[in-house]
């Protein structure tokens, strides 16, 4: 019906322009209508300019409907104009368009509002940076944490907190760090992840950070407890018995108050006595020795000397190395090494991790029929896996969250050093150590290392 409309006053128009221009033609030589001749070229150019306005009035509608929705320029109305019942809908149309843009702009913007409260109120230090030196957002938290304003200038915030600057300058994408800050005179620990993506074609990277430092004390607080109580166990358990005989000894040589025995009075049963006391001081203190020995390389992981290694090589090394051994007790090692991947680690320190992690494999295999050790290489989310699993006895629930404590052990015999050393080598690689374990159901554990 529009359609139509507007296809019949542009065919009026035109014929309207016709009669004009016949009219025209008509005493365009006659001189003496000079007056005439002047009034139908005046009427004619009104007429041309009339239907060429009236021919582009929707393309400049529409062009001010694109250029309001472009800059969010929602103030233009299309009400109330007068073009005729043709461009009426159309009208009504661009209203609607741009109430539902409106409408759509609102909303954006209260759920943007929504979400900066949310940020700005949430626990954690939160910054954006597009494209490495414009700063899109930074939340109270992250102002309160680095004691600073809000910079809009990656360089600006350089200048007013240099050192956490140069601290996430130097960390990779979806890593974890710990930074301790000095602000203001107060020293913070501070723990950072740094995330980095592209949207719409720009860079952005998100920081977000904690103080995590009361957090920390109290793990140190508990752990320090914890090491007090182990080391006051071991070193009693070994102290002990090295008083009691020392003081039987002392009996031995005494016959009286005051009063020592001399060499003929000293039986050989006494000697015998004292001779088995000495050597049992001396396997007790060897011991005690060992047991400082064992905790001195626990605190001392040695810095790493990384190299770009195959996995599937080390793992085949290693099979080779391992196999000898696990064959006197009838134990199979099976490589399922179907994914291929390199690692930056030093080798050295991870062989010892897989050395430790397939001998406590053998000895959980003891009671075992059929024993098997398995090997596994393998993707899994944005990281490379490493699996070690037996199908021995597996680990009880109650002590799977011990395993990794220092000189916690399963095993009667066992220093409780392996695993705790092994771990710490993983948290050196910026990896991790984890194991999955059911009683008798055998248990596996996974070097994680992270892209």
């Amino acid at each position: 019906m529009v359609s139509k409309r507007f296809s019949l006053l542009v065919i009026i128009r035109i014929t309207l322009l016709m009669l004009t221009l016949t009219g025209l033609a008509f005493i365009f030589a006659k001189t003496e209508l000079f007056f005439n001749q002047i009034i139908l070229l005046s009427i004619v150019i009104i007429q041309v300019a009339e239907l060429i306005r009236f021919i582009t009035f929707t393309n400049r509608e529409l062009a001010k409907l694109l250029l309001a929705i472009r800059y969010s320029d929602f103030s233009i109305s299309f009400k109330g104009k007068k073009h005729g019942k043709s461009f009426q809908e159309l009208q009504d149309a661009f209203v609607e368009i741009i109430e539902a843009f409106k409408k759509v702009s609102v909303e954006k913007e209260a759920q943007f509002r929504f979400l900066k409260v949310i940020v700005d109120n949430v626990n954690v230090g939160i910054i954006a940076i597009k494209e490495e030196h414009q700063i899109e957002l930074m939340n109270k938290t992250a102002q309160t944490l680095l004691g600073v304003g809000v910079p809009n200038y990656w360089k600006q915030l350089q200048q007013l907190s240099p050192q956490f600057s140069r601290e996430f300058s130097e960390m990779d994408d979806n890593e974890r760090k710990l930074i301790e800050l000095n602000v203001k005179g107060d020293k913070l620990q501070i723990s950072a992840h740094v995330t980095r993506l592209k949207i719409l074609n720009f860079r952005y990277s998100i920081i977000t950070f904690q103080n995590i430092k009361s957090e920390i004390e109290q793990k140190e607080i508990e752990a320090w407890h914890k090491l007090i109580r182990i080391l006051t166990h071991e070193i009693m358990n070994s102290v002990t018995p090295i008083t009691s005989l020392t003081e039987t000894m002392q009996m031995m040589l005494h016959k009286g108050e005051n009063l020592e025995k001399s060499i003929d009075e000293i039986s050989e049963e006494d000697l015998a006595d004292i001779r088995f006391s000495l050597e049992t001081i001396q396997r007790r203190s060897e011991g005690l020795l060992h047991f400082v020995d064992d905790y001195r390389k626990l605190t001392r992981v040695k810095n790493l000397d990384k190299e770009r290694t195959d996995a599937i090589e080390l793992l085949e090394n290693m099979a080779q190395l391992m196999k000898p051994e696990l064959q006197k007790e009838n134990i199979t090692l099976e490589l399922h090494l179907k994914s291929a991947f390199e690692l930056s680690i030093d080798r050295k320190l991870i062989e010892q991790v897989l050395i430790n992690l397939i001998t406590n494999a053998k000895h959980a295999l003891k009671e075992t029929e059929n024993p098997r050790i398995t090997l596994r290489t393998y993707f899994r989310e944005s990281e490379k896996v490493i699996e070690v699993t037996d199908n021995g006895m597996g680990i009880e629930e109650s002590k799977i969250d011990q395993i990794f404590i220092p000189f916690f052990s399963t095993k009667e015999q066992g220093s409780g050093i392996g695993l705790s050393l092994s771990k710490q080598i993983m948290k050196k690689h910026k990896g991790d150590l984890t194991v999955k374990s059911e009683k008798d159901q055998g248990a596996s554990f996974f070097l994680v290392f992270k892209y």
